[in-house]
């Protein structure tokens, strides 16, 4: 699988197809949200329960999926079952390759409380292909990009936060020219 193209919507198609529950988190819903920040992976927070992990260990068999090492470009070959994710534990992150590029798996991503703490407040937008899916609001991209603290990530935090803030006074803006709403 090296050098394997970078194609999200058919990770995307793929999670959706076979009915995983997930939040998309990192640069790919950065992006989503307007950052000019280049991605080449997707990141994904999934639910954690076992119905969601029979479902995320089918779309990882779809996509042909393999632990990502830098040593084998092809990647490793693993148990690519809900009993293998259930044993990983809740702060694991799963780095893989997949016939669509990088996908990584990241239970409790970095500063959240995972799936039901970032479903919250993420946004329904749409990927690809009519293929509709929950991403992260900007600001917890920025509250897991912070409490992650790697270098790549406290490059991307001010170009973040002023993209927050752009769009939040955008939002009010937005709120204020259209008045008071009556009923």
């Amino acid at each position: 699988m090296a050098e394997q193209p970078f194609d999200p919507a058919v990770m995307l198609a793929a999670l959706h197809d076979a009915k995983v529950r997930f939040v998309l988190i990192g640069g790919m819903a950065a992006v989503l949200h307007g950052d000019v920040g280049v991605t080449l992976d997707i990141d994904i927070a999934p639910a954690n329960d076992a119905d969601n992990l029979n479902c995320l260990a089918a779309a990882l068999r779809a996509l042909d999926a393999r632990i990502r090492t830098d040593d084998t470009p092809q990647g490793l070959p693993f148990d690519c079952s809900a009993g293998f994710l259930r044993n990983l534990g809740p702060d694991a992150i799963l780095n893989l390759t997949t016939q669509a590029g990088a996908l990584d798996v990241s239970f409790t991503p970095a500063g959240t409380g995972g799936y039901a703490d970032l479903r919250r407040d993420a946004v329904a937008m749409d990927a690809a292909d009519g293929v509709t899916i929950l991403v992260a609001s900007l600001a917890d991209v920025i509250r897991s990009k912070s409490a992650a603290d790697r270098e790549k990530d406290r490059r991307a935090l001010p170009r973040l936060q002023e993209l927050l803030e752009r769009t939040s006074a955008d939002r009010s803006e937005r709120v204020r020219r259209s008045g008071p709403r009556t009923s």
